[in-house]
């Protein structure tokens, strides 16, 4: 066929080759051809039987989480929902473990006019697919309106992860509204999902089985943030669960991950999971390495963990396989379908997608033909091409590009009775596709990137008879472990043209060999291997086997004092200052009911008073309390403090700065504390006055209250004219004045070192995300939280204030280090100012300090530099009177100045 389109519609036993394992075919019943990580192939003829019966089998109720559910759902002439066979290697591995422990399976239904209350079909009675015994009851359909499956499917699924996890960020799109749908569309799955959970925890505790825990099995991009709405949901309603990830798609390294704008999110939705599975080992390091860099996390790289806020996530290679035996036997029942026996078949068999290197994979066969005309009218190309997203535009075009390219080589090389490239653009049956791969001399899988491809899978289970050679790619995880295949670079084309012809002419003995070993291997790691592999590292295999509790059991070693040499080794030198800023609630003390309960332990008060004794350390605590209430739980000498989130400071020799705020404030303050005690101060809620600040507190408020409570709360604070600022289970309410920890810490370190304090001093920051931006850059950074799913600028995370006490002990050990000087320690802050030390002369004795209340305000007024001008007001208080001083400089002078 010279060129020829060959479109074939697809009854329904016809197979759906290379289907994605979480996507099921759309009623048109169009297929998606082998793809990396898809389970391509896999026969929707399969019997109930046959797929039982080399199923694995699970100790505990399995809930599976896709896109799609593991049917078709269509509506008849009447419109009333039907029920389909769907291909998919998941699926026959799949469904009947959840059949069999009574497991549910949640996934999208297919349909957009599917009412939530509308039941879901049984099973026709003569179905034998392995989805037969799948009651309704077993099923949760996701119901999703059109427009926002449309953004989150085409315009964030395949529009922007599948080329980016795919490596070729130049196709992707970034947009914030297509993202939000995904966001949107995840957090309905979570829904759906935890009722799901409740369900089984329901009938677990009915029948007295408490010691069972469901695992929650989530699958591939389309879910990569739903796992953090169901650990949440899950926890808050106290259900115990495992959940488990598994991605079927490449993931890519920092560089390509870290080009998404929301890859925090991603990487947070997948630790949730307690396992996250990939079919290859380079996904799982590229996927600890990002979750180190862009998050902070801790992690042990060779035994694949990573500690996420005391909690321990387990990364797994778990290869996907192809139900092996079921294609030995397609290939022993089909019948032929190549009649010229002399002609050597060349096979590709993908979905077309720009990722299947399709247009190089032609155009290193015009190079064969080039180079080795022996070849003429004795080999042929075979391509099947499935077609694929073919409303969107650049698959469209690569279409038009593939059928103009095969008619040029066909028109270049054809002959009366040959033509060097058969073109098949539409589906084949299963036997159909059995047999050429059977049939074939050589299978051409030479992807420019893919999750699995078990293309190749297939056609090496088929490979029954005079074996065939696979040339194979090794951008496909495949590549990886298929050693006895010719693995080629798609992109060397000249190179491509040789393996096809050593290929052709290897020896039968050699082909003999290679075909022998892929073939065992293959049946060992089938999709039944797969299936059992991943309930052994959950822990939920019904086989005994005393190493599956293991798995998931494996904790990192704790944090010690040496952890920190790879965080703060190069930041901190041996000359340099040190600067520690610390936060207090959360970081240096855990987080109590109540605020007078968070008491610091002795052994961090210790550290930090040794540290604030050394020479070169100087240490200022910053907190959200009323500057007295921080100072009276710290109690510790020579340290600064910074109290209302640095409205307040108070630094070692007694120089305190108050930023100002608007009169009327005090009085709005007031009346929103009235308000929310009189409204909202209820169950467990209470609010806390600090003076210059407000806090709401919830976080005794039970579960299934908080949520009416906080937005109640939080519409009190608008009403006030309170910008609400959601704090840990708290809001607080903080004046209308451009000034927060970031930038008060700023001002700690310009008024301690001075305004060229970046060349001499080192910063380590640990606290809230509040100082993070300012700090970015500038200081090493540690974000102190329990909560994983919080977005942060930090370099670093720390679980809590125990990990925090531990870097202290590094800083402490550190420093120690150091020569002892031999001149006493001065005073990190320059002198005071000549009017300061006038103004000091002739003090009464009993006056011990002198107080400064210094604010930057922002000048209007042109100053006639172009710069804005800036007021630096000293207020120097000496008994009764107060003598203020106001001058009007430049941002820069203003700096100095207040040195």
């Amino acid at each position: 066929m010279n060129g020829v389109r060959l479109a074939v519609e697809v009854p329904k036993d016809r197979v759906q080759i290379g289907m994605r394992a979480t996507e099921r075919a759309r009623p048109t019943q169009r297929i998606d051809v082998g793809s990396v990580q898809k389970t391509g192939g896999a026969t929707d003829q399969a019997s109930k039987g046959d797929a039982a019966g080399g199923s694995s089998q699970s100790s505990a109720p399995l809930i599976v989480v896709s896109n799609r559910l593991p049917f078709v759902l269509t509506r008849n002439a009447q419109g009333k929902l039907e029920r389909k066979q769907s291909a998919g290697g998941l699926v026959t591995a799949v469904a009947p473990v959840v059949i069999d422990c009574k497991g549910l399976w949640v996934g999208w239904s297919g349909v957009h006019d599917m009412s939530p209350w509308e039941p879901i079909p049984e099973s026709d009675p003569g179905d034998k697919a392995p989805t037969a015994g799948l009651s309704s009851s077993q099923v949760l359909a996701v119901n999703i309106e059109k427009e926002k499956f449309d953004a989150y499917y085409n315009g964030c699924c395949n529009g922007t992860f599948w080329p980016l996890f795919h490596s070729m960020p130049d196709r992707a799109t970034f947009r914030a509204d297509k993202w939000q749908a995904y966001c949107e569309v995840n957090k309905e799955f979570a829904e759906r999902s935890v009722m799901a959970l409740k369900k089984v925890v329901r009938e677990l505790d009915d029948a007295g089985k408490y010691d069972v825990t469901p695992v929650v099995w989530v699958h591939d991009y389309q879910l990569l943030v739903a796992p953090t709405h169901i650990r949440q949901k899950a926890e808050e309603e106290g259900l115990r669960f495992k959940i488990g990830f598994f991605l079927h798609i490449p993931f890519p390294s920092w560089d390509i991950m870290r080009l998404f704008p929301w890859d925090d999110a991603v990487l947070q939705g997948m630790l949730a999971c307690d396992l996250v599975g990939f079919h290859i080992e380079d996904y799982c390091l590229n996927f600890i390495d990002c979750c180190s860099r862009r998050l902070g996390w801790r992690v042990d790289r060779n035994r694949q963990l990573i500690e996420v806020a005391g909690r321990t996530v387990h990364v797994k290679a778990l290869p996907i396989g192809i139900p092996y035996d079921r294609f030995v036997q397609l290939a022993e029942t089909s019948p032929k379908v190549i009649k010229d026996e002399t002609e050597k078949i060349i096979l590709g068999v993908d979905r077309l997608d720009y990722t299947k290197g399709l247009v190089h994979r032609v155009k290193a066969f015009e190079k064969l033909l080039e180079k080795h005309p022996e070849f003429i009218e004795k080999v042929t190309l075979l391509q099947i091409s499935v077609p694929s997203r073919t409303d969107v535009r650049e698959y469209r075009q690569l279409k038009e590009e593939m059928d103009q390219l095969i008619g040029r080589v066909n028109g270049r090389f054809s002959k009366p009775n040959w033509s060097p490239i058969r073109y098949i653009y539409g589906c084949v049956s299963q036997e159909q596709l059995a047999a050429f791969y059977r049939d074939s001399a050589v299978a051409l899988v030479t992807p420019l990137r893919d999750g699995m491809n078990l293309v190749a899978k297939e056609y090496v289970a088929c490979q029954i008879r005079e074996p065939g050679v696979l040339i194979l790619s090794p951008f496909a995880g495949a590549g990886g472990s298929m050693h006895e295949a010719l693995v080629v670079n798609p992109y060397e084309l000249e190179e491509v043209a040789e393996t096809i012809a050593r290929a052709l002419q290897m020896p039968l003995e050699e082909r003999e060999v290679r075909m022998t070993q892929l073939r065992r291997r293959e049946q060992q790691t089938d999709v039944t291997h797969w299936m059992s592999s991943f309930l052994k590292a959950v822990g939920a295999s019904a086989a005994e086997d005393p190493e599956q509790s293991d798995f998931l059991s494996a904790r990192m070693q704790p944090l010690s004092p040496d952890d920190f040499d790879q965080y703060l080794e190069h930041h901190v030198d041996g000359s340099c200052k040190l600067s520690l800023i610390l936060d207090y609630d959360g970081t240096l003390a855990q987080l109590a009911a109540h605020p007078d309960l968070a008491s610091m332990p002795l052994e961090t008060k210790r550290v930090l008073e040794r540290l604030a004794n050394m020479p070169d350390v100087n240490i200022a605590i910053i907190s959200g309390r009323s500057l007295e209430n921080v100072i009276k739980m710290v109690g510790i000498d020579g340290v600064t403090y910074a109290g209302s989130h640095g409205l307040e400071i108070l630094h070692p020799d007694g120089t305190k700065f108050v930023h100002p705020v608007p009169q009327e404030y005090a009085e709005k303050l007031r009346q929103l504390l009235r308000a929310l005690q009189d409204e909202v101060c209820r169950d467990g809620a209470w609010v806390e006055n600090k003076g210059v600040l407000l806090t709401f507190h919830y976080r005794e408020t039970p579960h299934a209250l908080r949520e009416d409570i906080m937005k109640r709360a939080v519409a009190i604070f608008k009403k006030f004219g309170f910008e609400p600022h959601q704090a840990k289970l708290a809001i607080e309410a903080k004046p209308p004045v451009k000034w927060d920890q970031g930038r008060a810490s700023i001002h700690i370190l310009r008024t301690t070192y001075g305004v060229d304090w970046s060349e001499r001093v080192r910063i380590v920051y640990a606290g809230n995300e509040d100082a993070m931006s300012a700090l970015q850059g500038i200081a090493c950074t540690f974000r102190v939280d329990s909560s994983p799913a919080v977005r942060s600028a930090a370099n670093f995370r720390l679980a809590g204030p125990d990990a925090v006490l531990t870097m202290l002990k590094w800083v402490e050990k550190q420093m120690n280090r150091r020569t002892a000087r031999v001149t006493p320690r001065a005073s990190p802050r320059p002198p005071r100012s000549p009017i300061s030390q006038s103004l000091e002369k002739g003090s009464p004795p009993h006056l011990n300090c002198i107080h400064s209340q210094m604010s930057y305000e922002e000048d209007d007024d042109d100053t006639g530099n172009g710069e804005g001008g800036a007021k630096l007001t000293y207020a120097l208080s000496k008994s009764p009177k107060t003598i203020v001083k106001t001058v009007k400089r430049s941002k820069d002078e203003v700096l100095k100045k207040a040195v």
